[in-house]
């Protein structure tokens, strides 16, 4: 009797396990039915990656930094909304080219059909990257591809460099500036670099032309380069200095190297020169500002780019004409006149061999 008891109780144990194992079985096959299907389900409601076409890589600084990273970036932004294009802009973890060439390569990923890059520091990025994307076409402002060493000037069809007549409009501040009355000035430099470094002949020569047509027997010029183009209290030491002496204005020309020079301005209650776009809003000691038209140099190429007029492995030379863009500048002796100082104008294309 135990042993028939038992036995039934064995078999049922084993129809239960027998159950359990086609339980268990089922549910894997539906488990895994639910992966291997679901799978296609969900890549086709996982929305695409957004793209933008429009790309500008920042020279560390940032979009609103008030000179030469936001002039570039804004005129992206106008070209990019007036045309319906997506854009957006990259900036690099370091001022590096090889934290430059990342940001690149971030930008190509993100599908940017053309990017532009602002200032000379990527000079040697773009000589690499022209390479690297075939496919991708680059604007290199303010200067030319070249490797490392310098040995090598190179631009390829996929890449242009635009270059500005600087000297013209620090030629129009410094001959502006004496012919409102200021005859003791200051050149603040960032790095000498030859866009700064013509801003600053062109500034010292008009203030001279201006003071000769016054009758002006001489101009006091204070000229420097402080090698950066930060915000640093040694900057800012300088022109004070510079204004305790009698200096009345200084032309600001390096990038945040302005906000040194204003803030020493304001505490002197004297005078400041913008540069690269329109400064006034910065500080009150701003009187004008020597343009480069930014926006409408990178407006101008990118539509070029877009309606087949890219003009491949060549460099974009701005001229200044009497159309012009800036903060006003009146002048006693024109009282209804608005001095305009820019390089922003005409073309002309010059082939870099």
């Amino acid at each position: 009797m135990f042993f028939d008891q038992l036995h039934n109780t064995l078999r049922r144990n084993k129809m239960v396990k027998r159950v359990l194992t086609l339980l268990l079985a089922v549910v894997l096959l539906f488990g895994l039915a639910a992966c291997g299907g679901g799978g296609g389900t969900q890549e086709e409601e996982t929305p695409a990656a957004e793209t933008y076409e429009i790309a500008m890589i920042t020279d560390i600084g940032t979009i609103d930094d008030k000179s030469f990273n936001q002039g570039t970036w804004e005129g992206v932004v106008a070209f990019a909304e007036a045309n319906g294009k997506t854009h957006k802009y990259y900036k690099p973890t370091e001022q590096s080219t090889d934290a430059y060439l990342a940001a690149i390569q971030l930008a190509v990923e993100g599908g940017a059909k053309i990017i532009v890059t602002p200032g000379f520091l990527f000079e040697e990025p773009i000589y690499l990257a022209q390479d690297l994307y075939e496919d991708v076409y680059f604007v290199l402002i303010d200067g030319n591809p070249h490797n490392a060493d310098y040995t090598e000037y190179r631009t390829e069809k996929n890449a242009v460099g635009i270059l500005f007549a600087e000297e013209q409009s620090g030629y129009l501040a410094g001959y502006a500036a004496v012919k409102d009355g200021y005859t003791k000035l200051g050149f603040m430099g960032g790095m000498a670099v030859p866009a700064v470094v013509r801003f600053g002949y062109g500034f010292v020569q008009g203030a001279e032309a201006a003071a000769e047509e016054m009758g002006i027997s001489s101009i006091d010029m204070k000229y420097h380069y402080t090698g950066n183009f930060d915000a640093t209290p040694e900057n800012q030491t300088l022109a004070a200095s510079w204004y305790a002496e009698g200096t009345e204005v200084i032309f600001a020309c390096g990038g945040a190297v302005g906000n040194s020079v204003m803030s020493a301005a304001e505490a002197a209650g004297a005078k400041v020169i913008g540069v690269d776009v329109d400064q006034s809003n910065e500080s009150e000691t701003v009187i004008t500002s020597a343009m480069k038209g930014l926006g409408a140099a990178v407006q101008s190429v990118l539509g070029d780019f877009y309606n087949g007029n890219f003009r491949e492995g060549r460099a974009s030379f701005m001229r200044r004409t009497r159309t012009a863009y800036s903060s006003p500048w009146r002048l006693p002796s024109l009282p209804n006149s608005r001095r305009l100082i820019t390089t922003r104008c005409t073309r002309s294309w010059l082939q870099v061999k």
